[in-house]
């Protein structure tokens, strides 16, 4: 199994928390270092920097937001960053719910597994550039239908480093899921139980090839006391699937719904809309929790890891700023 680094808050100005952590997990022999876009700092600017500072380890987007960029302009961020890295970049993509798509980035929601659908196919032929690309889609449309009629379908003009750039895709959904398996060359989970993954997902795993990749966003807490360590989980899991949605949709509620935490995620979405946010954040059952994550003393944490190895997971995104935390992990499994 490979591990990667999720990196979290940038810290101050200047950018030196995230290039020693990325030189850290390099040096340790870590696959890939991940950075979010959600509605703060963008995905590329900091591996651009990281790029600019390492020269191993992988570089991937956790997600860039398909609702803020064409898939032209994507694909000249990702072949820049790739061309830059000497082909580094794993494009991690993915669509928040409607919240973010319409109030952030002021795009349509609907139909969003049709308009990821077509995005990759586009980026695709972008950065392949075996033709000017055109694309009539219900979507997407190169050149433009209805404007001026003067457009016409271009190359990009900088040749990539590669042909192939692998495309993640972010998902929770089972058809989302599919989608990934069937389009895509890995997955990204978030709030992810190796238990019980092969029974939600059975339909895509069923599909995927022997080279898709699935890198699970994993936080390890290296803590004697797993209570303590489960809080900080719950704290997340709280946040997401009470707030992060509308009261009649939140992909994130349905998404631990499935895996058997329905019932307590409706008692911890009305909770925080009521403004109950502790009593939310507290209504996360320990299990649920525990299974997400990797918490509580070395030992314990060592016989969890096992439970990840017999899984389909590829790569483990270890979501810790913790130096110690990051060489445990690979000595564990590197």
């Amino acid at each position: 199994m490979k591990l990667g680094l999720g990196v979290g808050p940038m810290g101050a100005p200047g950018g030196a928390k995230i290039i020693a952590l990325a030189q850290e997990a390099e040096n340790l022999g870590y696959d890939t270092i991940w950075c979010p876009e959600i509605y703060g700092a963008d995905c590329f600017t900091p591996l651009a920097w990281v790029g600019a500072h390492t020269e191993r380890i992988n570089l991937g987007t956790s997600i860039m937001q398909i609702s803020a960029r064409t898939p032209a302009s994507a694909a000249m961020h990702a072949v820049a960053l790739d061309y830059l890295s000497n082909g580094r970049l794993i494009l991690g993509i993915g669509v928040p719910g409607p919240q973010v798509v319409e109030g952030w980035y002021g795009q349509p929601y609907p139909k969003p597994l049709a308009r990821t659908r077509e995005w990759v196919q586009i980026f695709r032929k972008i950065v392949e550039r075996k033709d000017p690309v055109a694309f009539e889609g219900e979507h997407y449309q190169l050149p433009l239908q209805g404007g001026t009629g003067l457009g016409k379908p271009l190359k990009l003009i900088q040749h990539p480093v590669r042909e192939h750039i692998p495309v993640y895709l972010g998902a929770e959904g089972p058809k989302n899921v599919a989608l990934s398996a069937e389009v895509c060359d890995g997955w990204i989970p978030m709030f992810i139980s190796p238990y019980k993954m092969m029974d939600v997902y059975k339909d895509a795993m069923a599909i995927r090839t022997p080279q898709f990749e699935i890198a699970a966003a994993v936080p390890v807490i290296i803590d004697d006391d797993v209570d303590r360590a489960l809080g900080q989980i719950k704290q997340n899991v709280g946040f997401y699937v009470g707030g992060m949605g509308a009261k009649s949709f939140n992909v994130h509620k349905d998404h631990v719904s499935r895996f058997g935490y329905a019932e307590a995620a409706d008692k911890i979405q009305d909770l925080f809309m009521s403004g109950q946010r502790d009593q939310a954040i507290a209504a996360v059952p320990d299990e649920l929790a525990d299974e997400i994550a990797l918490v509580g003393p070395k030992e314990r944490i060592r016989e969890r890891l096992q439970a990840w190895k017999d899984s389909p997971v590829t790569q483990l995104n270890v979501g810790s700023a913790d130096p110690a935390t990051l060489q445990f992990m690979a000595e564990e499994l590197l």
